[in-house]
């Protein structure tokens, strides 16, 4: 399995305003953090720490599997360790175990001071193309 180019749009992507890498086994996303992604109390809405972690984990799963392959979400488990209300946010996944039918992964987001604002474990579905 090699790495991907990232998928250059799509809307979730767009409407938050976050960017994608993958590499070996691992995912990356990064999101400026504005007014679009604060809650009611000028912290960022958790929703968006963990869209980036489960964006982050899809483009690690998408590292290893067969080309043409494709991935959903099964379940995540997420953690909330600290506010974050301004600056860059990076969600880092990694790949645990990967099977033919599912992977199992772990993701980080922190700020840009190096701090863990959230964690998360999840597992995705392989979906192999029809034939």
């Amino acid at each position: 399995m090699t790495a991907r180019p990232e998928k250059t749009s799509f809307p979730l992507k767009e409407h938050l305003g976050f960017t994608i890498h993958d590499g070996e086994a691992t995912g990356t996303a990064t999101l400026q953090l504005d007014e679009r992604h604060m809650n009611p109390h000028d912290v960022a809405h958790g929703s968006v720490a963990f869209a980036l972690m489960d964006t982050a984990m899809g483009a690690a799963v998408m590292s290893v599997i067969d080309e043409g392959a494709t991935c959903a979400t099964i379940e995540i488990q997420t953690r909330f360790h600290r506010p974050v209300s301004s600056g860059l946010i990076t969600s880092v996944a990694t790949v645990l175990t990967a099977g033919r039918r599912v992977v199992h992964l772990e993701a980080k987001t922190f700020d840009e001071s190096g701090h863990l604002i959230a964690s998360a474990t999840g597992s995705f579905a392989v979906i192999q193309p029809s034939a």
